[in-house]
């Protein structure tokens, strides 16, 4: 509920100071008074246009179900909006944009205008039986929000999937040449150290003959052993380190033919071989330990990707087990609105015929399954569908279903602004407008410029919104003004006697 209002220079306002009670508010005086004005001016404070004046603060009473991470909300809220060059939103004294405003606020604001053309969509159609319902069966209500709640995630595991797929549609040339590069390199499965080591081999290999030769000659050394160590006998001296060294050169001389030997058992073409495969993969990557390396990165990225396999499998069987249960629920949402539908149809004829409006009944269609379930709602006017109704029709059409589907409800604290909602219509008309909107000021505050004696004897508040020498001013009407204002409304800005006696009965009641 609003409480308080103050304006700043809006237009022909200079200033603006107003107090609300609950229930109905209504706004009247002569025609380019500012009464629109006035209230699109409460509207963009709560986000819904852009603010006018170059100061505008709203008090409220914090509905039941805002809540906010960002902003601590207190009981009553504070808003105020500040216009320089452009206008700047506060809430509870931070800044917030319009955007962010609106979309808090949505869900508590409703608003009607003789001049809007909206409002009977399939998307309305909806949230107007689904509160309607939810009303009277608790049960709905917990049904609806578990379908929401689980179409919610049941969307994000669907876009999850989405760019699971677009990845691997993406990357599967990328994860074929990984698993290319890594079967090649295990193909020939190099180890670190092997290239040079078969480098060392091959050179060996290139010797052998010469190191045969070398050998046969240099075996001639052992030949002259006996005769050197009988010189050293004969002239007495110390042999020990010529034995040494003879003993040492033995040893040599096996390893050496040792060598040879195995040398001689070596695949020379499987040496060849392997070198060219391992200089191949030295060519390609750098060395033998970067070939090995870059195979563990494409081994890694195939995991990865196995794992985003496992986890598209695993998505796909969530989102088809899931998808069966949330058909089940939509069928059942479905069949809840159904029966609705046929109760609403049921309430709205009395207030349709007060209307002078064609008798009304709601048309279904099936659609793919949605976030609002399987239903596409439409309305059939005895063969006719909305689009046939005047301006005027429309709106009276609106507030009729309005009335029906909110009526008896807690409110919340929920406001409805009707912006001339009874403009050009006949007196029945007019009291049955009036008793509907009476109705629902029993659970909401409401709004409304009127230009209808009906509905403003009715209201909890009456304001009038008039010129003094120029300048617009709106105050809050007591009774002996009340009467007078709806006798002008009566019969014009001199009204008779009869006028002001017709008042003073709507009054009474």
């Amino acid at each position: 509920m609003i409480s308080r209002l103050y304006l700043k220079d809006l237009h022909s306002f200079r200033e603006v100071e107003l107090e609300f009670v609950p229930g109905l508010v209504v706004l009247t005086g002569p025609s380019g008074a500012g009464k629109s004005l006035l209230m699109q001016a409460i509207l963009a404070n709560l986000g819904i246009g852009a603010p006018e004046a170059r100061l505008s603060e709203i008090e409220m009473t914090r509905p039941a179900g805002l809540r906010s991470e960002e902003y601590e909300l207190d009981e009553t809220i504070a808003l105020k909006a500040i216009r320089r060059e452009r206008a700047t939103h506060y809430l509870e004294g931070q800044k917030i944009s319009r955007k962010k405003l609106r979309e808090l606020l949505a869900p508590y604001v409703r608003y009607l205008s003789v001049r809007d053309s909206k409002g009977l969509e399939s998307g309305a159609l909806l949230e107007m039986l689904d509160r309607s319902r939810a009303s009277r069966e608790r049960s709905y209500k917990k049904l609806l929000r578990e379908y929401r709640k689980r179409f919610g995630t049941f969307q994000a595991k669907s876009r999850e999937l989405a760019c699971l797929e677009a990845e691997e549609r993406e990357r599967a040339e990328q994860l074929e040449f990984a698993r290319y590069e890594v079967e090649k390199i295990d193909a020939i499965a190099p180890k670190d150290g092997e290239y040079e080591e078969l480098l060392r081999i091959k050179q060996q290999l290139s010797r052998i003959d010469k190191i045969r030769e070398a050998m046969e000659r240099a075996s001639a050394i052992f030949e002259m052993e006996e005769p050197v160590h009988e010189l050293f006998t004969l002239a007495d001296r110390e042999a020990d380190y010529f034995s040494d060294a003879m003993n040492q050169l033995r040893v040599d001389f096996e390893e050496i033919e040792v060598l040879s030997d195995e040398l001689a058992e070596v695949d020379i073409e499987g040496v060849l071989e392997r070198l060219e495969q391992l200089s191949g993969l030295i060519r390609r990557y750098g060395s033998i330990p970067e070939a090995l390396a870059y195979r563990e990165e494409k081994a890694a990225e195939l995991e990865r990707g196995e794992r985003v396999e496992e986890d598209r499998s695993a998505l796909r069987t969530y989102l088809e087990l899931e998808g069966r249960e949330l058909a089940v629920l939509a069928a059942r949402l479905s069949e809840e609105r159904r029966k609705e539908a046929l109760e609403v149809e049921k309430r709205l004829r009395p207030y349709l015929e007060k209307l002078r409006l064609p008798a009304l009944s709601f048309s279904f269609d099936r659609v793919e399954m949605g976030a609002e379930g399987i239903d596409r709602i439409g309305l059939d006017l005895s063969g006719a569908g909305a689009e046939a109704l005047s301006g005027g029709e429309f709106n009276r059409l609106r507030l009729a279903l309005m009335t029906v589907t909110m009526e008896g409800g807690s409110g919340g604290g929920e406001v409805i602004f009707l912006d001339e909602i009874d403009a050009n219509v006949s007196g029945d008309e007019s009291i049955a407008i009036a008793e509907m909107i009476e109705r629902l000021a029993g659970s909401y505050q409401i709004f409304a410029i009127s230009h209808q004696p009906h509905l403003s004897a009715r209201a909890d508040q009456h304001i009038l919104v008039r010129k003094e020498e120029g300048e617009s001013v709106a105050r809050s009407l007591e009774e002996e003004g009340r009467v007078r204002e709806i006798s002008r409304i009566v019969g014009g800005e001199r009204p008779d006697v009869e006028a002001l006696a017709f008042a003073e009965k709507l009054r009474k009641g």
